[in-house]
């Protein structure tokens, strides 16, 4: 995973997996870079080929973290596989998801 900040937005790529083995670190380290004034975090998840109920549940915490700030969490580039996740547990209408 890489992040990288530029003024008010945080961009995550590189994400390859976010499940049980590593959901928990990805929110924490997330959350622990996130600087105050921050606006947006956009992540980028056309590399990531798997993601779980504890990686949702991640994206949901730093959704709510986000919110508390008046930001916004945007999932970028889906693949097919977490598209279908994101839509059979209606994450799609939590979170913005956009391709660029």
């Amino acid at each position: 995973m890489k992040m990288v900040i530029d003024g008010k937005l945080m961009r995550i790529t590189e994400l390859k997996e976010l499940g049980a083995a590593n959901a928990t670190l990805f929110r924490d380290q997330v959350r622990n870079s996130v600087p105050s004034g921050l606006k947006l975090i956009e992540i980028d998840l056309s590399r990531t080929s798997f993601i779980d109920s504890c990686g949702l549940g991640s994206l949901i915490a730093l959704h709510k973290t986000m919110c508390a700030r008046n930001g916004l969490v945007r999932l970028l580039n889906p693949t097919a596989p977490v598209q279908q996740i994101l839509e059979l547990t209606r994450m799609h209408r939590i979170f913005e998801i956009a391709k660029r």
